[in-house]
């Protein structure tokens, strides 16, 4: 008699579970939701969930069919967005073309959605793989891993022989040549036109202000917003006054100025400061203290970790001859950051992760939100600048960036607070795409 009760009784309860599921409800009781509004933490919300969606979000919802998930205790946030890195050419200790096929891209987009980042933006070295069926496949959920957006073939100066994850970018040596550039770069859709304005220290030739005006005015006849690769304030201040839409690195040479500001101001000028960048740029001189963490090692590319923890390589990042400058660039970039982000400037998030092997895919976007707060913004406004903002940038903000009645529920659930310390968003116990628990984090339980 007791075994057949508790076979009724686990009948009922595997009717229940089809039947809760047929009706795609899921209801998660007790939270604590940082929105990512930048409101403060509310304190025992529940959040129901039908068909990927948010319906409800309020304290002592009651739904009889839906699967019922206590999370008392745990934190709540939105997924992050990452609106600057790099995907499929890294491999092991290099990056390199033959590196790019649909194995290694959706392995790392796996990767950055281990780590809460269920969304990113990859930013001008992509190839024509993905323009194919995969990038719509990613942002339809019919493939694992973070959703994927793109800047297509990005623009850069002649080059005799670039490195090959780069020999796809475009290289007009005239004005004359963009409109007909951007026109194909046009088909393949990009969410952004990214160029790169910079000459490397001394190193390289900068793009003209002639041709990167010509590229600005041609994109935006496609309705297109244009990024630029930059370093210098006054490159900078002549982007802006022509029409450039994202910064999408930090100005590191000198601290920005009021005139700078207020037209960053009155144009919508994005900011994507990619602080891990500049710190990871000279950081490995010493053991910094989470290089022996699981939660950066799990990020890491294979061979990469006894790379930068050896001796060898701790001198060569130390000897460098350009170690000073970019210590000191990563100084002027927590000010600038701190600056713009003061005068009302949106800040979204992005890392530049997975250009090279040093700059860990998805640690690096935790990272980001800790420098951020380094620099003096809140955690809160860190969030918003990973989540909000950044949905912004890919003007995907209706659906997601925010949860919210009528977004999707894409999320991170947490075991601590990061409002209290942004190291929190470190301790990921799950995470959810489109209202499906999709990865437990990616240190393995």
């Amino acid at each position: 008699m007791k075994k057949l009760s508790q076979l009724l009784l686990l009948l009922v309860l595997v009717y229940a579970n089809v039947n809760a599921q047929q009706s795609n409800r899921i209801l998660i009781k007790n939270a604590n939701l940082i929105d990512g509004t930048g409101s403060a933490t509310k304190q025992n919300i529940d959040i129901l969930i039908k068909n990927g969606k948010i319906v409800a979000i309020q304290s002592g919802l009651k739904d009889p069919d839906a699967i019922q998930i206590d999370y008392k205790g745990k934190t709540i946030i939105p997924s992050l967005i990452s609106a600057h890195i790099h995907i499929g050419t890294l491999k092991g200790n290099a990056a390199a073309a033959e590196n790019y096929t649909r194995e290694n891209i959706l392995r790392q987009l796996k990767r950055y959605q281990d780590y809460g980042v269920n969304t990113v933006l990859t930013m001008g070295t992509d190839r024509p793989l993905i323009f194919n069926g995969f990038i719509d496949s990613t942002q339809a959920g019919l493939l694992p891993g973070a959703r994927l957006y793109s800047a297509g073939y990005g623009f850069n100066t002649p080059d005799a022989s670039p490195a090959s994850w780069m020999n796809l970018l475009i290289r007009p040596t005239s004005v004359d040549q963009v409109p007909g550039q951007i026109a194909e770069l046009a088909k393949v859709k990009p969410t952004v036109v990214k160029m790169w304005v910079d000459d490397h220290g001394g190193k390289a030739v900068k793009i003209t202000p002639e041709i990167y005006k010509a590229i600005i005015s041609e994109a935006h006849k496609k309705g297109i917003p244009v990024a630029s690769h930059l370093y210098n304030l006054e490159d900078a201040r002549s982007l802006t006054e022509s029409g450039l839409d994202i910064m999408a690195h930090s100005i590191r040479d000198k601290e920005i100025d009021a005139d700078l500001l207020k037209k960053m101001k009155e144009k919508g000028v994005v900011y994507i400061p990619t602080l891990s960048l500049d710190e990871f740029a000279y950081i490995y001189a010493r053991k910094p203290e989470w290089v022996d963490k699981p939660f950066f090692k799990a990020a890491l590319e294979p061979g990469v970790y006894e790379m930068i923890v050896s001796q060898k390589y701790q001198d060569q990042v130390k000897n460098s001859p350009d170690f000073t400058r970019n210590m000191n660039g990563f100084k002027v970039a927590l000010i600038n950051v701190k600056k713009i982000h003061d005068a009302g400037i949106l800040v979204a998030l992005g890392t530049d992760s997975g250009a090279f092997p040093i700059r860990a895919q998805g640690f690096s976007e935790h990272l980001e939100l800790e420098l951020m707060v380094q620099a003096g913004l809140t955690p809160m406004q860190a969030i918003t600048a990973a989540t909000k903002n950044a949905a912004k940038v890919l003007k995907i903000d209706q659906a997601y960036g925010t949860l919210e009645k009528g977004k999707m529920a894409d999320f991170i659930v947490l075991s601590e607070n990061p409002e209290k310390n942004i190291r929190n968003t470190r301790k990921i116990e799950s995470v959810w795409k489109d209202g499906k628990e999709v990865s437990s984090g990616p240190i393995s339980k």
